[in-house]
């Protein structure tokens, strides 16, 4: 499905953006690039979950300025600032087991919009947006290092597990959000009454698998400008924000092919594609942060710097 960038500025509108104004022409109007906020992620998060039956509460939990004693801070600051975790927690029958959901790389709690309402059922379903994504506060990344990397996810999380009060619970991890639920696990494993790792990224290390194929790539001048991206931390999210007004059209037609399947006929709704673009795209456009992670944990070609597997 395509949006117009008329379409889209219905809806930057709609959620109190700044929208083109009609007495201005056209051409600084295209120019013009779509503003992204916390605030602006939040209100795509309400009006996507709108289609979620179950009722939920959304909060803001606050993990403080840094864990306590750590000598390695997640955002490496001065500042008393409080960091905030984007919770979202649905309706659930009493004595429910708790489940946990944590997303992957470039995504937030809201991809999982669509499993909320059977999972609901069955569990208490609490899924966050991981610290320095979504709708949670986005410090500035200034970890150097693979370890530093993970105690920034690693620690943000157990710091908004103590503010929850939560122990002995099922902890989820999707993609990436598996990597890091699987090295949550490992670092405290008594709080976790079962560990599911879906699509987990991060278990295969470059030596574990026949690499030729990636020393030719690097040996051509297309390899080599890719390892430079890599190595430089482009990430997919600075194409979305260079493109500005396009950026949107863009995304629609990534929500519309990765989460739809035709040759099933699970597609995607008309206000699912519209209210999931616009909920991607905020969440894509704004400060960049927890996406800064991704050479510090991968190596060129996506192998795990410190793998799952050993």
């Amino acid at each position: 499905m395509r949006i117009s960038l008329r379409r889209v500025a219905e809806e930057i509108s709609s959620s109190g953006a700044a929208a083109a104004s009609k007495k201005r022409s056209l051409w600084p109007s295209v120019l013009r690039w779509i503003p992204s906020s916390t605030d602006h992620i939040i209100a795509a998060e309400k009006r996507l979950l709108s289609l979620v039956k179950t009722p939920y509460k959304q909060e803001q939990v606050n993990i403080g300025s840094g864990p306590p004693g750590s000598k390695i801070r997640w955002f490496r600051s001065e500042s008393n600032e409080a960091r905030l975790i984007n919770t979202v927690t649905f309706d659930s029958k009493e004595e429910s087991p708790t489940l946990v959901m944590v997303h992957g790389y470039g995504a937030s709690q809201g991809f999982f919009f669509r499993n909320f309402d059977a999972l609901a059922k069955h569990f208490k379903v609490i899924a966050i947006d991981q610290l320095g994504w979504g709708g949670s506060s986005r410090p500035d990344f200034t970890c150097k290092s693979t370890q530093e990397t993970e105690d920034w996810f690693i620690d943000s999380f157990e710091e908004w597990r103590k503010a929850k009060n939560l122990s002995n619970f099922i902890l989820l991890g999707h993609s990436f959000g598996g990597y890091v639920a699987a090295k949550y696990a490992l670092k405290h494993p008594e709080h976790i009454q079962h560990l599911i790792l879906v699509g987990p990224a991060g278990f295969t290390p470059e030596t574990e698998n026949n690499s030729e194929w990636l020393t030719r790539l690097r040996a051509t001048w297309k390899g080599a400008i890719l390892y430079h991206l890599w190595e430089s931390n482009f990430t997919p999210q600075k194409i979305i924000r260079g493109l500005g007004p396009w950026g949107p059209d863009l995304v629609s037609k990534y929500t519309s092919s990765r989460f739809g399947n035709p040759s099933n006929g699970d597609v995607l709704t008309k206000d699912e594609s519209r209210l999931l673009t616009d909920y991607v795209y905020h969440t894509l456009a704004a400060k960049a942060s927890g996406e800064l992670c991704l050479k510090y944990i991968f190596s060129f070609g996506a192998f795990a710097r410190m793998p799952l597997l050993h």
